[in-house]
């Protein structure tokens, strides 16, 4: 503000000097009498006094207009509105700024969401395959049940061949420890007890006939 009035005050000093000015060029060219005011300024005053009456008046206006207007350009200079227009002006730089990097990135934004909507095409495309598979299971469940049941079968089955065929194979048996021994077997090798050899079966005559 003090620089403001600094201004205001020299060019209004100015206007003044030159207002002066013109009601003396106005005594020039009406009355025909001498400059008051050019004989002032020293150096100059001479050179000053022989310019034509109406050169120092169209002179002399001219300069007042001319300090007058800046006078009142500068004294009814808002500073808050000029403050607001310059936060406008930042303002409007600004959001054209982030308008063209927006614009930008368009093209990239547009090529994710593109990606986006492609994965979720591949996700759905696999959530279904894994609800095939699922339903595929549960069709197989029926069928694992039943392969482990043969299997158990298949267990008990060789149990039963293992004794049949260790009652074929070992028809002795020790008289101490009851073991099953093989026919060639004269002594028990788990105990050592006197093993005793069947007799063959006699068949009669009469039954062979």
């Amino acid at each position: 503000m003090a620089r403001k009035g600094v201004i205001v005050w020299v060019f209004s000093s100015l206007t003044a000097i030159s207002l002066a000015h013109l009601i003396d060029a106005v005594s020039v060219a009406i009355f025909n009498s001498e400059s008051r005011l050019l004989g002032l300024y020293p150096f100059i005053g001479e050179r000053l006094q022989t310019l034509a009456p109406q050169t120092y008046f169209w002179t002399a206006v001219g300069a007042t207009f001319l300090l007058w207007g800046i006078t009142c350009a500068v004294a009814f200079e808002n500073p808050v509105e000029a403050f607001l227009n310059k936060i406008l002006c930042d303002a409007k730089s600004q959001s054209a700024k982030e308008s063209k990097v927006v614009e930008e990135k368009g093209e990239i934004l547009d090529v994710m969401n593109e990606t986006i909507e492609t994965n979720s095409e591949y996700l759905a495309q696999v959530r279904d395959v894994v609800y095939s598979v699922r339903a595929e299971v549960k069709e197989l469940e029926p069928l694992r049940e039943t392969v482990e049941k043969i299997r158990t079968e298949l267990g008990s089955l060789k149990k039963d061949v293992k004794k049949i065929e260790e009652k074929a194979l070992f028809t002795n048996v020790c008289p101490a420890c009851a073991k099953p021994l093989l026919p060639e077997f004269k002594v028990c090798p788990y105990c050592g007890e006197q093993a005793k050899l069947q007799s063959p079966t006699v068949i009669q005559l009469k039954d062979y006939k």
